[in-house]
């Protein structure tokens, strides 16, 4: 704690005076992100980071492996899904991104199994035994993360599209969704094409 406090400290004698009017401007006016980035909650990989964006610029969701869920409004509680809404039906984001990453512990999970005390993990990561099935399939054993973390990001981009308000606003033409991959050793990024590869962007 001692550490993030004084990260504080240096945001306000540093950062805070030269951004100050940003901050300003966003009280009064509200947000209007460019963008939602699914991310993972990895603490290597931060999105605001990785596109130079300022303050305001991307709203960002970050879970365990950076899964979207499909559709289904339940009584049950659904923290990515409502995340989706509100950016989607209130803020009209254009874009949602959603951002994989190499050496991902979510996805080594789902090929290894989830830690033993696993209340939760489990049960989400779960939601990607068809990304996991492809990836297990891979011939070279050493080809299996890769192939699980670009498989779960284009699960996800298929989930994406089974909420309706989110494939309405695709067929209007006014939101876009891509899929992306970060490899954090490189700093490189990869987009899903519509060829179902992964090229730099």
């Amino acid at each position: 704690m001692d550490r993030l406090l004084e990260g504080y400290r240096r945001f306000r004698r540093d950062r805070w005076p030269e951004r100050r009017r940003l901050f300003e401007t966003l009280a009064d006016m509200g947000q209007a992100p460019r963008a939602l980035v699914i991310s993972c909650a990895d603490s290597r990989v931060d999105p605001g980071m990785i596109f130079d964006a300022a303050p305001g610029e991307l709203l960002v969701v970050r879970n365990v492996a950076n899964l979207v869920p499909p559709y289904a409004p339940d009584g049950a509680y659904h923290g990515t899904s409502a995340a989706l809404e509100f950016a989607v039906r209130v803020l009209k984001v254009p874009d949602i991104l959603v951002m994989g990453h190499a050496l991902c512990g979510g996805v080594r999970a789902m090929l290894e199994g989830a830690p033993e005390a696993s209340d939760f993990i489990a049960p989400w990561i779960g939601l990607a035994a068809r990304a996991r099935d492809r990836a297990l399939a891979c011939a070279d054993p050493s080809d299996r993360q890769l192939c699980c973390e670009q498989e779960t990001i284009a699960l996800s981009l298929d989930n994406l599209r089974s909420f309706p308000w989110i494939a309405e606003s695709v067929a209007a033409g006014v939101l876009r969704v891509t899929g992306m991959h970060f490899d954090i050793r490189t700093g490189e990024l990869s987009q899903f094409g519509p060829d179902g590869r992964f090229a730099p962007p």
